[in-house]
């Protein structure tokens, strides 16, 4: 996999595995350490969500100008990933206010900014010279599989964390519960005979004679529980710093390049007059947007306007093709992260209510670490046997894993009841398992189709990309007929008979892992190939700023949440994917010239 590119590409692949831990955790559990600690709506928590994974990306533009300003990419690198430690150290400390909380995220997301869009450009870097430009595509993908193996973790070590806390001081998990204890300490529970039922279920000490104690007590424990998930996130952070420390120097340094001498007409691009129309019209869509929202999300999407408006005036002649076919590319990628993340926001809300809580003792499987680790060196086994190396070791070393990976699998089943509880939060795993697994058959398959001059051109893989998306939710909105939706409940809890197997949502994690797969790695793989070299580190912040305004928009699945039913909600994000498929595929002749 890793055959004939740099050395440079393992310190990324490695440095970024602390960030995907962090950024997985969040996904498996901010919106609902959010509910649990402070007794937020979907609604207000999704609004929260979306701004700091907007945060996250938009403050990459940030990186990316003082790192093409200053040329030391590896130092604002270094700083981002500094900053994040703090902020996920804040985060580990129980007791925070919501203030206090907001801040430590906002640290978080402003350390992102300086790293995620800057540690992307340089792997772009790597593979400017001539001897690696083949391998750029596939380095994206090696790169994007590589940070997801820490991502497949997190979700576990959340959950093994906080329910380790729970039953330590007593009580078992049970998602739905905390929104109960809120409601009833709020004097909003007309009828506690369930909630009553649901807290001497979950007490391991016997039955529960104060609901006002107990739910207090619950409320704390599991928002404690999440707390020390997040310290250790902290902990996978200052992992990757020693990586990046000790071994950075096998990653280009930019700043040794000697383009300094702007030519006339960069410097007339260059001047105050671009400034200040990219904030007029940055402006006037901040106002715009105010109007139908608020203020705040109109200064979000003010700020791509300025951004946009910027690069398209200070881009001379040559530049202005490739900046206006990347900025066309931006608009496509709002539409997919929008769709795409509700996986940490909506689908999480569906996998806590609507899910089953307890599976058989096969599908338990894939919902611990132990069993999970047995099917994937089991499957490590049957694809090292059919892989190209063809020597009998690797077929021996293939066999060994795939009887020894069955027997664990068998042993797990057994021991396992015949009802298991399961966690939704660790349905955030499975996409970061798919991508792992997915990756090699998707290179595999792309240099199939290369060697008999058919693959597909980049901005081709994007619009694909954004149709298997579509297809992605078109599963869940199946699942979702003839379920009571949340505005039918009126605040209680969902019932056993709408619950669904998890089926459901692991297959649709699978198809909208396939998307991204042909989405985003391809679209890293597409800036970094298109953009001017002066304005390398800004287009990768402008490519992850685009993505936060698909973040941002994040808030139309969780204010719609209690609005609709649920099949209309999937409905939205289905059209929303074909409709910038659409878009992509009829710019294609331009998007195709631009990477030539």
């Amino acid at each position: 996999m890793f055959k004939g590119h740099p050395k440079g590409l393992y310190v990324a692949f490695f440095a970024n595995m602390g960030e995907r831990f962090g950024f997985y955790t969040m996904m498996a559990i901010l919106v609902l350490f959010l509910q649990v600690k402070f007794g937020l709506s979907e609604e207000t928590a999704g609004d929260y969500y979306s701004w700091f994974y907007f945060g996250i990306y938009a403050l990459a533009l940030i990186g990316g100008i003082l790192a093409d300003s200053t040329r030391k990419y590896k130092l604002v690198i270094f700083a981002g990933i500094l900053i994040m430690l703090a902020g996920y150290a804040a985060m580990f400390l129980p007791g925070l206010s919501l203030n206090l909380t907001l801040i430590a995220l906002f640290t978080i997301a402003f350390g992102n900014g300086l790293f995620k869009g800057n540690l992307q450009a340089v792997v772009g870097q790597l593979y400017d010279d001539p001897k690696y430009a083949k391998l750029r595509d596939s380095a994206f993908m090696v790169f994007y599989m590589g940070i997801n193996v820490g991502a497949f973790f997190a979700p576990f070590a959340a959950t093994g964390v906080r329910n380790w806390w729970l039953e330590k001081n007593g009580f078992l998990h049970d998602g739905s519960l905390p929104a109960q204890c809120h409601q009833f300490l709020d004097g909003k529970m007309t009828d506690t005979a369930a909630f009553s039922e649901l807290a001497n279920k979950v007490s391991l000490n016997g039955g529960v004679s104060d609901l006002t104690a107990f739910a207090n007590q619950y409320i704390d424990l599991f928002a404690r529980g999440y707390n020390y998930a997040f310290g250790i996130a902290a902990i996978a952070m200052l992992i990757s710093m020693l990586v990046y420390i000790f071994f950075n120097k096998h990653l280009p340094n930019k700043e040794k390049a000697v383009t300094v001498d702007k030519t006339k007409e960069e410097k007339e691009k260059s001047g105050i007059l671009p400034t200040l129309l990219a904030f007029v019209v940055g402006a006037a869509i901040a106002y715009g947007i105010s109007l139908f929202k608020d203020l705040a999300t109109g200064m979000a999407f003010g700020l791509f306007g300025t951004f946009v408006t910027w690069i398209l005036l200070s881009a001379t002649k040559e530049e202005k093709p490739k900046v206006t076919s990347l900025i066309l590319v931006f608009f496509v990628v709002i539409f997919f992260w929008m769709s795409f993340h509700q996986n940490g926001l909506t689908l999480t809300f569906f996998a806590r209510d609507y899910i089953v809580k307890e599976v058989s003792a096969f599908t338990n499987l894939f919902f611990t670490l132990p069993s999970i680790l047995s099917v994937i060196v089991g499957l490590s086994g049957f694809f090292l046997i059919i892989g190209k190396d063809k020597t009998i070791t690797n077929k021996l070393i293939g066999s060994g894993m795939v009887v020894g990976g069955a027997a664990l699998a068998y042993y797990f089943i057994t021991t396992f009841s015949d009802l298991n509880a399961i966690a939704p939060e660790v349905f955030q795993s499975f996409n970061p398992l798919f991508i792992v697994f997915l990756t090699p058959l998707v290179m595999g398959a792309f240099t199939y189709l290369g060697e008999i001059k058919k693959e597909p051109s980049t901005p081709k893989k994007i619009g694909i990309g954004m149709i298997i998306a579509s297809i992605g939710f078109l599963v869940v909105l199946v699942g979702s007929i003839g379920l009571l939706s949340p505005h039918d409940l009126g605040g209680q809890a969902v019932p056993d008979s709408s619950r669904i197997s998890p089926y459901w949502l692991i297959n649709s994690y699978l198809i909208l892992t396939i998307a991204e797969l042909f989405l985003s790695p391809m679209g890293l793989s597409f800036v970094s190939k298109v953009s001017p070299s002066r304005f390398q580190g800004l287009m990768q912040g402008g490519w992850l700023l685009a993505t936060a305004v698909g973040n941002k928009l994040l808030f139309v699945g969780s204010t719609f949440w209690g609005k609709l039913d649920l099949w209309q909600l999937w409905a939205i994000f289905i059209v929303m994917c074909l409709l910038s498929a659409a878009f992509i595929f009829s710019i294609m002749k331009k998007l195709e010239k631009a990477t030539n």
